[in-house]
C-alpha cells in the first residue's frame, strides 16, 4: 500500500467516524474502479436529519481531518442551503444530504455498479 493509499483509507474511515459521532445516518461508501470513475476512488454518502445537522457534520469532518490528517476540503458546496454538501477531498468525496435530497438525486443507484460499504 502506498502513502497514497494509506492517507485515502485514513481519509475514508475518520470521515465515517465523524459522521458517527454526530449521529449521521444511513453511511456508506462507494468504491469505484477506475474504469468507473477518473474522479475520484470513493464517495461517502450519508443523511442528516436538518440542516443544521447537516452543517454540524461538515464543520466536524473538516475540523477532525484537518487536525488528524492535516487535510483540507479542495472544495465545499451547498453548506449554506445544507439539504446536500459536498466535501472534495479530491480522492474521496463526502456526500451530506437531507433523506428527501438523497432520495432524488439517488447516488447509489447511478453507482449501482461500485462496492458498496454499509456503515450503519
Amino acid at each position: 500500500m502506498t502513502s497514497g493509499d494509506k492517507l485515502i483509507k485514513n481519509i475514508l474511515n475518520s470521515a465515517v467516524e465523524g459522521i458517527n459521532e454526530k449521529k449521521g445516518e444511513k453511511i456508506i461508501s462507494l468504491k469505484f474502479s477506475t474504469e468507473q470513475s477518473s474522479i475520484c476512488d470513493y464517495f461517502i454518502i450519508c443523511e442528516a436529519t436538518s440542516t443544521k445537522q447537516a452543517q454540524a457534520i461538515s464543520d466536524y469532518i473538516q475540523k477532525k481531518l484537518r487536525k488528524e490528517l492535516k487535510v483540507r476540503p479542495f472544495n465545499v458546496e451547498g453548506y449554506e442551503t445544507g439539504s446536500w454538501i459536498l466535501l472534495d477531498y479530491f480522492d474521496v468525496i463526502i456526500h451530506i444530504f437531507l433523506s428527501e435530497t438523497r432520495e432524488f438525486y439517488g447516488l447509489e443507484k447511478l453507482w449501482a455498479d461500485s462496492e458498496i460499504v454499509k456503515y450503519n
